[in-house]
């Protein structure tokens, strides 16, 4: 079946469709990882988005229940050069075209992907309808025209969890022979066990994997819960997640971490970061395409050492309006951009990229055992 894709400004491509039928609007991102394209689909910080992989063959090791970052994907389409239709993998059981069919996702393939990536690189991310309805370039271009930005939208309030639950899943572990990978549930049993309160803005599942195999009891709270709620747990620690939207609109959250800091160690990821900046005064913006990929090259200010990192984000902070008692740790090589940021009092570790990566490198794995000693040292 052909599909039609129409960006607001009027670019135009036609494909042919996979997945779901029907109609779908976003805002149109796109993404350099060659592989995790079920990490991506499953990543709650694309909620509100179609997303544009750059790899040109995507889909041939298929889907598998294991890998998933949430119970369901939560974006609004997705769009390849080629997808492949026979999967190749053991673990696999199921083709990306049927997941997308039972989530109701409407992909499309069969357009210039380059092409496309160039023109969101050169015109900026923008609102994009995705259709199997119609071919109507005009009609459904004043669709995208008409859905509001991503600026001014709180999009943490459909994707956060309804209530607190707690987690003790580690990381997956291959057993021995070609059979499926299963949670650790011991998770290393360490003696010293911290207590962490997580919330969730978006959160990923290996996320939570990392800090249950670093050594933590995790509880995992709504994004609206109170701070006093929340340190009537008396938590060794807090984890603030990732997630998706504009982090100035979720101004109940920067109120309620504004009333955590100092009260206990604090790690902060991607939209997490930007909630955390903002509560200590700092300013955010929105990026011209984003940052969305495994190979985005991040410098420690302090030890000069690089790391090429994971990063989903549209928002940034401003490094203008870093100052004070906060201070940027680390930057992008890319745009220059903060990437982290360090308190000169607070016990406080927050960064914009993706330590725990699901898809990308592991650079960064060891800022879990940083937040560990951090609430050892507490």
């Amino acid at each position: 079946m052909k599909a039609t894709l129409v960006l607001a400004d009027g670019r135009s491509f036609s494909g042919e469709s996979f997945g779901a039928e029907g109609e779908s609007i976003g805002e149109i991102v796109f993404n350099t990882s060659m592989f995790g394209y079920q990490e991506i689909l499953t990543d709650p910080s694309y909620c509100g988005q179609i997303v544009v992989m750059t790899y040109p063959l995507i889909g041939n090791y298929g889907i598998n229940p294991e890998d998933n970052e949430s119970d369901k994907p939560h974006l609004k389409g997705f769009i390849v050069k080629e997808l492949s239709g026979i999967p190749s993998n053991w673990r696999s059981t199921q083709t990306l075209d049927e997941f997308l069919k039972q989530h109701q996702i409407i992909g499309i393939q069969g357009i210039d992907t380059r092409a496309l990536t160039r023109h969101i690189r050169d015109n900026g991310a923008q609102q994009a309808v995705l259709s199997t309805l119609t071919d109507d370039i005009e009609s459904l271009r004043a669709k995208a025209q008409s859905e509001p930005p991503m600026e001014g939208r709180d999009m943490v309030r459909e994707v956060t969890c309804k209530s607190p639950y707690d987690w003790a899943v580690g990381e997956w572990e291959m057993a021995e022979g070609r059979i499926r990978l299963k949670p650790e549930s011991t998770n290393g049993a360490s003696k010293d066990r911290f207590s962490v309160v997580a919330y969730d803005f978006g959160i990923k599942q290996n996320i939570l994997r990392k800090l249950v195999q670093s050594g933590c009891r995790v509880k995992v709270v709504p994004a609206n819960t109170p701070a006093q709620e929340v340190l009537d747990m008396k938590p060794d620690g807090i984890f603030l997640s990732n997630g998706p939207g504009d982090p100035d609109a979720v101004a109940y959250a920067v109120d309620t971490v504004k009333q955590l800091l100092g009260k206990a160690p604090i790690f902060a990821i991607c939209l997490g970061h930007q909630i955390l900046s903002l509560a200590l005064g700092a300013k955010t913006f929105k990026l011209r395409f984003g940052h969305h990929g495994g190979n985005q090259p991040v410098i420690d200010l302090a030890t000069r050492k690089v790391e090429i990192t994971s990063q989903n984000h549209g928002f940034s902070v401003d490094a203008q309006s870093v100052g004070g008692g906060f201070e940027s740790a680390s930057l992008n090589l890319n745009d220059q951009t903060v990437e982290g940021i360090r308190h000169k009092e607070m016990s406080i570790l927050s960064v914009q990229y993706h330590p725990e990566a699901s898809p990308g490198p592991h650079d960064s794995d060891h800022l879990f055992q940083e937040f560990i000693e951090m609430m050892k040292a507490r």
